[in-house]
């Protein structure tokens, strides 16, 4: 028999879902947004990824440079 696992695996994100919601409204005509502001659930992701790296990174190279 199978197990279930609850979180894991597939599925699809917030910022997907939200990205291809946004789509389709933009397409129906629903909203007059921006295509910035429609595909932000993608890369404002993308932007938050790389400032966490960029942070964690200044804080690694701050502790390194501590202990010489």
């Amino acid at each position: 028999m199978k197990e279930s696992s609850s979180g894991g695996g597939g599925g699809l994100r917030l910022p997907a879902v939200l990205g291809v919601v946004f789509i389709v409204l933009k397409l129906v005509g629903v909203i007059g947004w921006s295509w910035w502001w429609v595909l932000a659930p993608f890369w404002g992701s993308l932007a938050l990824g790389l400032v966490a790296v960029a942070l964690l990174a200044l804080v690694a190279a701050a502790s390194a440079g501590g202990r010489r």
